[in-house]
């Protein structure tokens, strides 16, 4: 009894270990950026652009009276916003 509580717990440490030491070996290089004087973490800068993408899309959407011709809303809007803001992080952090 003793011995298979002994071994989940060395497991869960080993698992803690293998988690800190890549959580360490993959954080070395946080990007920032400038905003005004004040550093923000370039994924909110990512995501802020991700969104005024998207309103933008939808705003042609709305003048461009193409709203019967795209399927359901939340799923292509949502979906603009991931392409959008995974296109900002390529196009200016990929370093």
């Amino acid at each position: 009894m003793k011995t298979g509580i002994l071994r989940t717990i060395a497991a869960g440490l080993v698992l803690l270990l293998i988690a800190f030491l890549a959580v360490q070996l993959l954080s070395h290089h946080s990007p920032t950026v400038d905003v005004l004087g004040s550093y923000f973490p370039a994924w909110m800068v990512c995501i802020l652009s991700g969104l005024a993408l998207t309103l933008i899309a939808h705003w042609i959407v709305q003048v461009g009276n193409l709203k019967p011709y795209i399927g359901p809303a939340p799923l292509i809007y949502s979906s603009l916003m991931i392409i959008f803001t995974f296109a900002t992080w390529i196009l200016f952090y990929r370093n």
